[in-house]
């Protein structure tokens, strides 16, 4: 069956349905396909959707079921337990691991090809999963992993230096988590090193990491759940695929000896295109941030053994 510029989300939430929207508000796809469990959600959450298509590109939005995936470039997979107040994201890992290994088996078998984006969390744990489960795909799975803390990131940044943050180049890599980690010895503004751009000092970095960092807990705390920034982060996720743009992202993806790191799945940045991880980048980072990767990397491990 010829595949169709067409997306397969799996998890009809807050994520999910914001997702669907970020991308029929940006044009990129012929047509969502929406999968929950609660047939009531998915129903609302679609015709919901559907009424926002005439202010925009026309997007096919319809409530699917696994076959949809048959001619689908791309399955998100957003469904499972959110994280709580309290709730640290590997908290979750026992809850949606079994549900992401009830759902792999259905992915696959109605099509094989198929791209295959992990948003859910513990989303590392989770992309690590899915490899394991299928070794012989590693290249066709990845999580959204670091992304939204990287555009966090780059927000404050750029807020504080009063650059548009489109031109601030910089990682947060590592475990989505509390584990994860700034690159602030690569990042840029431009083209220019950005201690050579403005020179921040280092309890102001400290304190945009950490801002950065613990953003979903001050959202969640306020409205329960985060999903904007993520949603329109998995609309470019979605883009990138699905035209093959090949863009550098901070995504979860199996490292294989990059870092001294093997077996597991974390961020770091990567290139996204048409066949999912095109190829890892493995920028040259300080020994001080290859030492705090190195601790991230042994709190997954810990985490993986369990699963």
């Amino acid at each position: 069956m010829q595949l169709k510029n067409k997306v397969t989300i799996i998890g009809a939430g807050m994520v999910g349905s914001t997702a669907a929207f970020s991308m029929i508000e940006s044009g990129i796809t012929e047509e969502i396909a929406l999968i929950d469990i609660n047939d009531k959600l998915v129903s609302s959450q679609v015709m919901d959707l559907q009424h926002s298509v005439p202010f925009y590109s026309y997007t096919k939005v319809k409530v699917g079921t696994y076959a949809d995936i048959k001619d689908s470039k791309l399955v998100v997979i957003t469904c499972g337990a959110a994280q709580k107040p309290g709730e640290t994201r590997l908290d979750l890992v026992k809850k949606n691991s079994a549900i992401v290994k009830g759902i792999l088996p259905e992915v696959f078998k109605a099509n094989p090809q198929v791209i295959l984006l992990m948003v859910t969390n513990p989303v590392d744990i989770l992309t690590y999963l899915a490899i394991k489960m299928y070794p012989e795909k590693k290249g066709q799975i990845f999580g959204s992993g670091t992304v939204l803390d990287t555009s966090r990131f780059r927000f404050l940044i750029g807020r504080y230096l009063k650059v548009n943050p489109k031109s601030v180049h910089a990682y947060i890599v590592g475990e989505h988590g509390d584990s994860e980690l700034p690159l602030w010895s690569t990042a840029t503004v431009g083209n220019t090193p950005l201690d050579k751009f403005k020179k921040i000092p280092e309890a102001e970095k400290k304190k945009i990491f950490n801002e950065a960092k613990n953003a979903a807990y001050t959202i969640i705390e306020g409205k329960q759940a985060t999903y904007y920034a993520i949603g329109a982060g998995i609309a470019e996720i979605a883009r990138s695929v699905l035209y093959d743009q090949r863009t550098v992202m901070s995504v979860s993806h199996l490292l294989n000896g990059q870092y001294g790191i093997k077996n597991l799945a974390l961020s770091m940045p990567a290139i996204v295109g048409s066949e999912g991880l095109v190829a890892s980048v493995n920028p040259l980072i300080s020994s001080t941030e290859k030492k705090l990767l190195t601790q991230s990397s042994t709190k997954l491990k810990q985490v993986v053994k369990g699963i």
